[in-house]
């Protein structure tokens, strides 16, 4: 019965970030008009994030499908543990609609910026450059707990190694389009938490 529960409500705040994320990206392609190039962060980057985003994608759909297909992975955590990623995935999915909603127009699915960009730094952009790596991979580990599945959490935490590999090209890009303004921004904010001591 609880492994209904933790699938119910996995799927739910799934497809509930899912359909923000969808909603927002479709919203800025519209608006803009402008078509982003796939090919920005060269061939090999986009193969292996191509490659990762559909087996990233696939593990939470099979185990939604059927959780003993992907018992290979099963970790044996606690209810507790399981109910803790209920509650991440639920601030995930509200930081995920406050992020977009911040960001607007300006979400491209690259490292490129549109043409008509303006620097956001309201929303969660006030303390992080990057918020939207940083709760999409959290999203992630959360489904892996409440699947109680390694698997899943470690492919949350690959996709954040990924997007951090890509993001020094993309501030590159910014530094470019927004120059000493991006630099000041980058002074005062971290660039996937908020700064503390010293930017991470």
């Amino acid at each position: 019965m609880n492994e209904t529960i933790f699938r119910i409500l996995a799927a739910i705040i799934l497809f509930t970030g899912m359909g923000i994320s969808s909603y927002f990206r479709r919203k800025a392609d519209k608006e803009t008009g402008e078509k982003i190039p796939r090919n920005v962060d060269g061939n090999v980057l986009m193969t292996v994030i191509k490659i990762g985003g559909l087996i990233l994608w696939l593990s939470p759909m099979i185990y939604l499908l059927n959780p003993k297909w992907m018992a290979w992975s099963k970790l044996g955590l606690p209810d507790e543990i399981r109910w803790l990623g209920v509650g991440i995935g639920i601030l995930c999915v509200a930081g995920i609609y406050w992020l977009f909603s911040s960001i607007g127009n300006g979400i491209t699915p690259t490292s490129a910026t549109r043409q008509e960009h303006t620097l956001v730094t309201r929303g969660p952009y006030r303390w992080i450059r990057h918020p939207l790596y940083t709760i999409g991979s959290s999203m992630f580990v959360a489904f892996g707990m409440m699947a109680d599945n390694w698997f899943i959490a470690a492919l949350g935490i690959l996709t954040f190694i990924l997007m951090a590999i890509r993001t020094p090209k993309e501030e590159a890009n910014l530094v470019a389009k927004f120059g000493d303004e991006y630099r000041e921004y980058m002074k005062r904010s971290g660039r996937f938490f908020p700064k503390l001591g010293g930017s991470i």
